[in-house]
């Protein structure tokens, strides 16, 4: 963090409440020295073992403690993942994210066989990523040995609104992951979920948390819930979209070298809106029509999109500037 400034949760404050307009033109200034403006990373989220999760998120429909209709699955098989992720490298993907509906990651033949997924992603030259539930330093570095490139390990929300959402691990569970993904070296994937029922006070605090992370995130989603039939919060109000640009921007002031991603709630975002997030300082998406169980839009609206904004893929590994070499 030494080339990035941290800021105290009063000036995060301060910097959320300024003017929408102003606040996007410092986030595209920022974004601006850190990235190729014209880029953005094309992503695919794959669930390779659906349904059956004993923790009680109150917005996920793959929960035992939730009534949602949903075929569970078992643990993939190891080529047709490899099957899934050629598909996605053909279509122009660069990194390829694998989640599975656990608690946690147990050792065994499970586990061995998540393993030998990233290892098969990362050879094909693809950046691959996992979101596996909480996870040990051992496995965390067992997962990087295989060339896993980030773990995915969101917050959800504020340490203060967390309780609310979910009763069956802490927020202090979540950061002790992240410390493990840290300490064995593997890049964060880190973010959060709008429209949970949450306060304006706590968007200011989970992006606080997110930017004072030692490293930060790699890679920041910023979700918008995406109500589902059966789940207790089937019936939120969506998320106001100026709000959902606000938090991007602010996101990319406050972790510049980060990649803002686009996540789940895209399906109901008008081009124009998305393409304000760019604007923001967004610029990784996920693509393909499914992100875990929840819908995504198609490749070609996709394509069509970046390329009428002028958008092109990022190229995989790529780091982002320094902003020495950008002074000019």
């Amino acid at each position: 963090m030494t080339d990035i400034t941290i800021y105290t949760k009063d000036e995060v404050k301060a910097l959320y409440k300024r003017p929408l307009l102003e606040l996007i033109y410092d986030a595209a200034t920022v974004h601006r020295v850190y990235h190729s403006p014209d880029e953005v990373q094309l992503c695919t989220l794959l669930s390779i073992k659906t349904g059956g999760c004993i923790e009680d998120c109150k917005y996920c429909s793959q929960s035992i403690h939730n009534q949602a209709e949903l075929e569970k699955e078992k643990l993939l098989q190891v080529e047709d993942v490899m099957k899934q992720a050629r598909a996605a490298k053909a279509a122009g993907s660069t990194r390829f994210c694998m989640g599975a509906a656990w608690r946690g990651v147990k050792d065994g033949r499970a586990f061995d066989r998540v393993v030998d997924m990233v290892q098969g992603v990362s050879d094909m030259g693809m950046e691959a990523c996992v979101t596996l539930g909480m996870l040990s330093e051992d496995q965390a570095k067992r997962l990087k040995n295989a060339g896993l490139t980030a773990y995915n390990h969101n917050l959800d929300t504020s340490e203060e609104h967390y309780s609310k959402i979910i009763s069956t691990r802490t927020y202090k569970d979540r950061l002790d992951t992240i410390e493990n993904v840290a300490k064995a070296g593997v890049s964060l994937c880190c973010g959060g979920i709008l429209g949970l029922g949450e306060s304006e006070a706590d968007r200011i605090s989970l992006l606080y948390t997110l930017s004072i992370l030692n490293p930060q995130p790699e890679s920041v989603p910023i979700n918008i819930l995406v109500p589902v039939e059966g789940t207790p919060l089937e019936n939120m109000k969506r998320v106001d979209i100026f709000e959902w640009i606000r938090c991007i921007a602010v996101a990319r002031i406050l972790m510049p070298k980060a990649m803002v991603r686009l996540s789940a709630g895209r399906m109901e975002l008008t081009r124009e809106a998305q393409a304000m997030a760019f604007m923001a300082g967004a610029n990784a998406i996920f693509t393909g029509d499914k992100l875990l169980t929840t819908p995504n839009p198609e490749k070609n609206e996709d394509m069509k999109l970046l390329s009428d904004l002028g958008l092109k893929g990022r190229a995989p590994f790529k780091e982002c500037h320094s902003p020495k070499k950008n002074a000019a």
